[in-house]
């Protein structure tokens, strides 16, 4: 697979839509954790992340002009003991729920499916990172319509263990703007990155098409001792 770099592919398409990045810092201490949200709507446009407890949620910028919460409100990042889930919609509680009964990643998404938000039926896309004895390993997962056909559900998932100081994996919602909405194709696209979390955000951030990016999201875990660092940045201020 052709190794692409994180921030040129991250704007190469103006409306990739909501975007998992996960990997290793390239001093190889750190695990990386990054998600982003993209809007065209006025209420997807109307959001920003907070903090809550050791993950975040989306909230409303403007309460007043909150249209339809089913598909923009929930938390994208929860703790579950030692093993941090990103995803792009409530299915976060899904894996955590999950998690808490003993099934697994897969397992619990099973229960899932894409969005029911007609004709783009966008993917449900999640990851998960768990520390290994100064190491990590992590999971990523598409949830999609078979080929626009809402019939049918693809449900694919990918393992990647003792990633690549300075590499990870990225996924997306679309391959692009379009009437429906083109769902992301393929494996994780393999990336390379540098830089500690604050270079890391800021090239990540500018990189987004600045009229469609809402919020990001960035995380550091130190692999040596747990403590992590994250950072957010909402357009909305």
């Amino acid at each position: 697979m052709i190794k692409t770099d994180l921030f040129k592919e991250a704007g190469r398409e103006s409306y990739p839509g909501r975007g998992i990045v996960i990997g290793k810092s390239d001093d190889g201490q750190n695990a990386v954790i990054a998600y982003f949200i993209m809007g065209r709507s006025s209420n997807s446009r109307n959001r920003v992340f907070v903090e809550d407890g050791d993950g975040i949620r989306t909230q409303a910028f403007d309460e007043s002009k909150l249209e339809d919460p089913s598909l923009i409100i929930y938390a994208p990042v929860r703790v579950y003991e030692d093993k941090t889930i990103v995803t792009n919609g409530d299915q976060t509680d899904t894996v955590y729920n999950g998690f808490a009964k003993g099934l697994t990643f897969e397992q619990s998404l099973r229960s899932r499916a894409f969005e029911p938000d007609a004709p783009n039926y966008t993917p449900r896309i999640s990851g998960v990172v768990e520390p290994k004895a100064g190491d990590f390993s992590y999971m990523m997962s598409i949830l999609k319509s078979n080929c626009g056909d809402p019939n049918g559900c693809d449900r694919i998932t990918f393992s990647y263990d003792h990633p690549k100081a300075g590499e990870g994996r990225f996924i997306h919602t679309y391959l692009g703007d379009g009437d429906p909405l083109p769902s992301f194709e393929g494996e994780p696209t393999l990336v390379e990155f540098k830089g500690d979390i604050d270079s890391f955000t800021n090239n990540l951030w500018e990189s987004l098409d600045s009229d469609n990016k809402v919020s990001l999201f960035v995380r550091y875990i130190d692999l040596n001792n747990g403590n992590t660092e994250t950072r957010i940045v909402n357009k909305n201020q």
